[in-house]
C-alpha cells in the first residue's frame, strides 16, 4: 500500500513537471552574449512555507487552493495586527519575556511556496514524508563546536572560537531554524533575504545581504584542494540548459548548517521559470548526518530593478560577543 502510494505521488509529481515544462516553452528567459540564461538582478526567497513539513499533514506535499488561501489570510491578518500601533499604558514585560524585534524590521511574508500550479505544504519534497531523514542523534559525527566542548577542561565561554559562527559575524544562522542565507544552501530569513546576482562567461557571484556574503563560483572549472576549507565551502558551477547547477564541498568545519559534517556535499539548481521567478531547489548528501539524501526547492522573486543591496555590517558595533565573554570572565573573578 505505501510503495503504490508513493508511486502515486510520484506520478503527480511528474505530471506537474511536464506542465512546467510546456508553461516554460512559452516564455523564453532573457539571455547573455553567450546564450544561457541572464540571472543577474536582485532576488527574495521569502515564503512562510516551512523547511519540513508538519507531521500531522503526513505525506500530503500540496495544499488544496482553499486551504491555501485560507493560510494566507491567517497571515495576512497576524501582520495586520502585529503592525497596529502598540498601547502605551500596557504592563512591563517579564523577566524571561522581553521580547526582540517588533514587526517593523520582520519580513516574514503571507505567502506559501507555490510551484507548477501547487501550493506546497513544506519546501522539501523528498523524502515524501518532507521531513529532513536524520540519523539517530548518538550515531550522526558531531561538529568542530561540539566535539571542542566535549573535551576536558573546556567550558562554553573559554574563547571567542567556542561561539557560533552567527555571533561571531562569520555567517548568518537562524537559530529558530537552523537557516543559513548564504549557506549553501540558501535559505530565508526572518529578515534581509536578498540576494545579489553578478554574472559573467567564467563565474557566478551570489551576495546574500545576510551577512554580506559572496559566494564566487567559476563555470566549467574543477573544485579545489579538499586541504582548502571555505566557510561557504568550495562551490564549483556549470549549465545544464537553462539550469545553473552548483556543487559545494569542502567546508570550513566549524560550518556545520543542518548538521553537516565533513563529507557534505551540496548540489544547487536555479532555473528561471517564469518573468521574475526562479526555481531554487537543492540537494544535500551526508552519510554521516542522514539516512538518506534529501532535496527541497522553492521560489525566488525579482525585486524592483531600482532596489539596492546595502551592506550588512553586523561587525559594526558587535557588543554582543564581548560581553558573553567579559562576563564570564567576571564571573570567574567573583567565584
Amino acid at each position: 500500500m505505501r510503495i503504490a502510494k508513493h508511486w502515486a505521488q510520484v506520478a503527480v509529481i511528474i505530471s506537474a513537471c511536464q506542465l512546467s515544462h510546456a508553461y516554460a516553452a512559452e516564455w523564453e528567459p532573457a539571455r547573455t552574449a553567450s546564450g544561457v540564461p541572464d540571472l543577474q538582478g536582485i532576488w527574495n526567497n521569502t515564503t512562510r512555507t516551512p523547511l519540513e513539513r508538519p507531521r500531522r499533514l503526513g505525506e500530503q506535499m500540496v495544499y488544496s487552493g482553499s486551504e491555501a488561501q485560507a493560510i494566507e489570510s491567517d497571515l495576512q491578518a497576524r501582520l495586520v495586527a502585529a503592525d497596529a500601533p502598540l498601547d502605551p499604558n500596557r504592563s512591563a514585560p517579564t523577566q524571561d519575556d522581553t521580547g526582540t524585534y517588533d514587526n517593523f524590521w520582520i519580513e516574514l511574508g503571507a505567502s506559501i511556496t507555490q510551484l507548477d500550479g501547487q501550493y506546497r505544504t513544506s519546501l522539501i519534497v523528498d523524502p515524501i514524508d518532507g521531513r529532513i531523514p536524520w540519523l539517530p542523534e548518538d550515531e550522526r559525527q558531531p561538529n568542530l563546536l561540539a566535539q571542542w566542548l566535549a573535551s576536558p577542561g573546556v567550558e562554553p565561554f573559554d574563547g571567542p572560537e567556542l561561539q557560533t559562527i552567527g555571533e561571531r559575524c562569520l555567517l548568518f544562522f537562524d537559530f529558530r531554524t537552523s537557516n543559513s542565507s548564504s549557506g549553501p544552501p540558501m535559505m530565508p530569513m526572518y529578515y534581509n533575504s536578498n540576494y545579489q546576482i553578478v554574472q559573467t562567461d567564467d563565474y557566478v557571484v551570489i551576495i546574500a545581504e545576510m551577512m554580506h556574503d559572496a559566494r564566487i563560483i567559476p563555470i566549467d572549472s574543477e573544485h579545489q584542494s579538499a586541504v582548502l576549507k571555505k566557510w561557504m565551502g568550495d562551490s564549483v558551477g556549470h549549465w545544464e540548459g537553462d539550469t545553473l547547477v552548483v556543487t559545494t564541498r569542502n567546508f570550513h568545519p566549524q560550518q556545520s548548517h543542518f548538521g553537516g559534517s565533513s563529507e557534505r556535499l551540496v548540489t544547487e539548481y536555479l532555473t528561471p521559470v517564469a518573468e521574475g521567478k526562479l526555481r531554487y531547489r537543492f540537494t544535500i548528501e551526508d552519510p554521516l548526518v542522514y539516512t538518506a539524501n534529501w532535496t527541497a526547492e522553492m521560489v525566488w522573486s525579482a525585486r524592483p530593478s531600482d532596489e539596492k543591496i546595502y551592506e550588512y555590517a553586523c561587525h559594526e558595533g558587535n557588543y554582543a560577543l564581548s560581553g558573553i565573554l567579559g562576563g564570564a570572565r567576571y564571573e570567574e573573578k567573583t567565584q
